[in-house]
């Protein structure tokens, strides 16, 4: 018996679609799999601190590793830096001799010959009462003349004179050792009644100020050009190493090593140069100290006053120290980011 036509059997499934299991199946919302979870800040930081850790050890046994050719280099870099840092020194010594001049610094208003002593002292107070002087002290003639005896040692050859044909003067320290200053105080000086001449003698002075200001333009560009020399001594150093180990570059370069992961080792070992050659310094220094300690002592006593070499105190020994490291890791920088640029993992 015929079916009739366009009657569909009853739970018969549709001819064309999907079944209805298939349709229920895709209409469901799908599982999602396991999710790549992105490392957290703190985990990242803590990996790059234990990664900076690793590398500065291993660069310092590989240090140890060969110590003779490493102290060769580290000893090199010492002498670049003694001789600017010595230089140094003896600059800091002749600003505090400068200070003690600038002490010493003075103005002497010799009076007329027959000022009495109590106009003497009328002259003093007004001489005092100027805002450019610091201090006076009055010399009378009878004081002046046996300082005189006493420094030449003529006693006897001056005893025989009728009259002291010295004037009383007063001493005065100025306020400031300004030689624009220095001049128009002088001048006001001068214009006192009673005073018949001021006496100021700052050419010395300023000779010592030019000496010391060529002194320093000379340590900044020896400083300079030692600075660049370290550079170079620690930038051949790391270039060798970084040749020697390429093929361990390219290696790491292949599975994803950045420039930064593969510069890190290199620059731990220049900044152990920068240090080892810095304390090697502050050594020679030190024995240089010792070594000419005594014979300037007795140079100075020869010449009546005490005199002892500078010595780096702490400041002075952590920049000298800083800026070793600084220039070692500065070197190794440059030298490994030239080689890295024309190194191409294949």
């Amino acid at each position: 018996m015929k079916r009739p036509t366009g009657i569909k059997p009853k739970g018969a499934a549709p001819r064309s679609g999907r079944p209805r299991a298939a349709t229920q199946e895709a209409q469901r919302p799908q599982k999602q799999g396991a999710r790549s979870q992105q490392p957290r800040r703190s985990s990242r930081l803590r990996a790059w601190g234990r990664h900076h850790r690793a590398m500065a050890i291993d660069s310092l046994h590989r240090l140890i590793r060969y110590p003779l050719g490493n102290l060769l280099t580290m000893l090199a870099i010492a002498i670049a830096l003694v001789l600017p840092a010595a230089l140094w020194l003896t600059l800091d010594s002749a600003r505090l001799l400068d200070a003690e001049l600038d002490d010493s610094a003075t103005l002497t208003v010799y009076l007329d010959t027959g000022v009495a002593s109590g106009e003497a002292k009328r002259i003093e107070q007004a001489v005092s009462a100027d805002t450019d002087v610091q201090s006076t002290r009055f010399v009378s003639a009878e004081q002046g003349m046996a300082d005189f005896q006493q420094s030449l040692g003529v006693e006897d050859a001056l005893s025989g004179l009728e009259d002291n044909p010295l004037p009383s003067s007063i001493v005065v320290r100025p306020g400031s050792v300004d030689p624009d200053l220095m001049q128009a105080l002088a001048e006001r000086l001068e214009s006192l009644a009673g005073v018949d001449e001021v006496r100021v003698d700052l050419a010395w002075v300023e000779r010592l100020r030019h000496l010391a200001a060529l002194g320093t333009r000379v340590a900044l560009a020896l400083g300079v050009l030692f600075g660049l020399g370290v550079l170079l001594v620690v930038g051949n150093t790391i270039r060798l190493s970084v040749e020697s180990r390429r093929r361990e570059i390219e290696v790491v370069m292949l599975i994803g090593a950045t420039h930064a992961f593969v510069r890190r080792p290199f620059l731990y070992s220049g900044a152990w140069y920068g240090v080892g050659g810095g304390v090697l310094a502050l050594g020679l220094l030190t024995l240089g100290n010792h070594w000419l300690s005594m014979p300037v002592a007795a140079l100075a006593a020869s010449y009546g006053a005490s005199f002892s070499l500078p010595q780096l105190d702490v400041t002075g020994s952590t920049m000298l120290l800083s800026c070793s490291t600084l220039l070692g890791w500065l070197g190794a920088w440059l030298a490994v980011s030239r080689h890295l640029a024309s190194i191409r993992p294949r």
